[in-house]
């Protein structure tokens, strides 16, 4: 199954996204993945082909600052979740896909939680995957360094930066050929270190998670909540304890996954999401 790939512009700027397309009618709402740090709309690339070939369209976008897509100055882009969330509703609302399933992923990810509170009738279906779900979350080390002063500064502007935090996050030594992917903006332009940079600065996750544990109070779309259970940076508890909070809500585990289930169990995240965003409600 070939994944498209496409650039669209919009109120914010123009946005790269890869795309699927079921071979006949699509079965339900289409589905957006949302990436987190430092990783990109790529990371979805292996679910994409076995999302089409059961009847959904799938759209996996890299951020607004992020990838390929447009990185705005800070003038022109307060990269406050804010910000992400009005750059991702014009997104949406140019691709005129004006009901969706989401399946967020990682710090960043949550702004897609943010975005699904503020527009509960656009949501169908709901998937998370390792992100920050409680008050207590905070940005690993690895990541929380980056957004200091001079010194975020410079290390954002390594292109190795990428290998060490996906690798970190994961446990596991990413191909050559997918980190070529992951390091290319950061070879092309400056610009993708200053993005990454401003987004460390700016996601203002103690305010976030304070909107999504009162907001998620009263959700009552169905989620499902899939977790790799070695995390190194967020613990599966709180993830649990979300999960059975939830009127219409399940808790997926995986023994051996860490930060970036999606990465490498693209296959045993499928066995569970598939089936899940297929039911429409």
């Amino acid at each position: 199954m070939a994944v498209d790939e496409k650039i669209i512009t919009t109120p914010s700027g123009d946005w790269f996204y890869r795309e699927v397309h079921p071979p006949n009618s699509r079965v339900a709402p289409p589905v957006v993945f949302l990436h987190g740090l430092p990783s990109l709309g790529y990371s979805w690339s292996a679910l994409l082909p076995d999302l089409a070939s059961e009847g959904l369209q799938g759209i996996a976008p890299d951020w607004l600052g992020f990838g390929r897509s447009h990185k705005p100055q800070k003038r022109d882009f307060a990269y406050t979740p804010d910000a992400f969330v009005e750059a991702l509703d014009g997104f949406l609302k140019v691709l005129e896909l004006d009901r969706i399933s989401l399946v967020i992923q990682g710090f960043l990810g949550s702004v897609g939680l943010q975005y699904a509170l503020r527009h509960r009738d656009r949501i169908d279906r709901l998937a998370i995957l390792n992100a920050p779900l409680s008050p207590t979350a905070k940005l690993p080390w690895k990541l929380k360094q980056m957004s200091f002063p001079l010194v975020g500064d410079m290390m954002t502007q390594d292109p190795l930066l990428i290998d060490r935090t996906l690798e970190a996050g994961s446990g596991f030594v990413i191909p050559d050929e997918d980190l070529d992917v992951y390091r290319r903006p950061w070879l092309k332009t400056s610009d993708s270190g200053r993005s990454l940079l401003y987004t460390l600065q700016n996601l203002q996750l103690k305010t976030a998670m304070a909107e999504i544990a009162s907001g998620f109070e009263s959700w009552t779309q169905p989620t499902q909540v899939i977790w790799g259970m070695v995390d190194p940076w967020l613990a599966p508890e709180p993830a649990q304890s979300f999960a059975q909070q939830l009127e219409n809500g399940e808790f997926i585990s995986l023994p051996e996954a860490a930060h970036y289930p999606q990465e490498h169990w693209s296959e045993d995240v499928g066995k569970s999401l598939i089936p899940f965003l297929r039911r429409s409600s």
